[in-house]
């Protein structure tokens, strides 16, 4: 078997590369070198941080199952279905992926506060405060990660084989049919990299949940502003949360490598 031959690269290029890989590690190296080992599992079984986990699980939880419910079906239109506005919703669909988190945290408290355009009238209506409560922090998470299902998602549908949904329906299979036998399936590896990374995303976010959902122990403070207080105080504990988000995020980026960065 002959062997593939590669071009050697240019070395100006080789050192250009290495020392854009150098400044994407070196901050994991500083995180490494800061954290204190010995009291990991302490920080990890604190009260603390079991309830900051366990909002944070919980939110990102929720977040992929809305953005399940409500994004692929958005997903499936944008890629398939034709119509007078599509590149305007899919630029709302992707904008809070370039727009800044508190801003949209802003939008949100705009929209959906005691005295937004739509909170006012549903807390007069049923009683209900999105803002500072675990609904509010799910509305946040959603918002910011949501797109990247939707995106995910567009790509695989529209990347399908039509063959195969056309042979189903020529053989006398319905539409729903055709969706939930020939499409769905042919686009789960899509769907399942867009819902792990929805998760990943909802369980890192700061910006919009501080600004909607507020900093509350035990009720609204999620993994990330248990990193940014533990920071402001000067608790080691900083060092090892964020270590913790860390490994998660490079764990996810690791898995979906070959599905959703195209690469080997």
């Amino acid at each position: 078997m002959r062997r593939r031959e590669t071009a050697r690269p240019p070395w100006g290029l080789v050192a250009l590369a290495l020392m854009g890989s150098i400044f994407f590690a070196l901050p994991l190296i500083g995180l490494l070198a800061r954290v204190p080992w010995s009291e990991i599992t302490t920080v990890l079984g604190s009260s603390a941080t079991l309830d900051a986990l366990r909002l944070s699980v919980t939110a990102s939880l929720a977040a992929t199952a809305i953005s399940l419910l409500l994004g692929v079906p958005l997903a499936w239109i944008l890629a398939r279905v034709e119509f007078r506005g599509r590149g305007v919703v899919r630029g709302l669909v992707v904008l809070p992926l370039v727009l800044p988190p508190v801003v949209g945290g802003a939008a949100l408290l705009f929209a959906l506060g005691r005295s937004g355009l739509v909170g006012r009238p549903l807390y007069e209506a049923t009683g209900l405060v999105l803002p500072f409560s675990i609904w509010g922090l799910i509305l946040a998470v959603t918002f910011v990660s949501m797109p990247f299902l939707v995106v995910t998602a567009e790509a695989g549908f529209r990347n399908l084989d039509r063959r195969f949904e056309t042979a189903a329906a020529g053989l006398g299979a319905g539409r729903w049919t055709v969706l939930r036998r020939v499409t769905l399936p042919l686009a789960f590896p899509s769907l399942l990299a867009g819902a792990v990374l929805t998760w990943a995303r909802a369980l890192g976010e700061f910006g919009a949940t501080v600004t909607f959902a507020g900093n509350l122990p035990g009720r609204t403070q999620t993994l990330p502003l248990a990193v940014f207080v533990s920071l402001e105080g000067g608790d080691p504990a900083a060092e090892v949360l964020s270590l913790l988000m860390v490994a998660i995020s490079l764990l996810v980026l690791v898995a979906l490598r070959n599905r959703w960065l195209g690469v080997g």
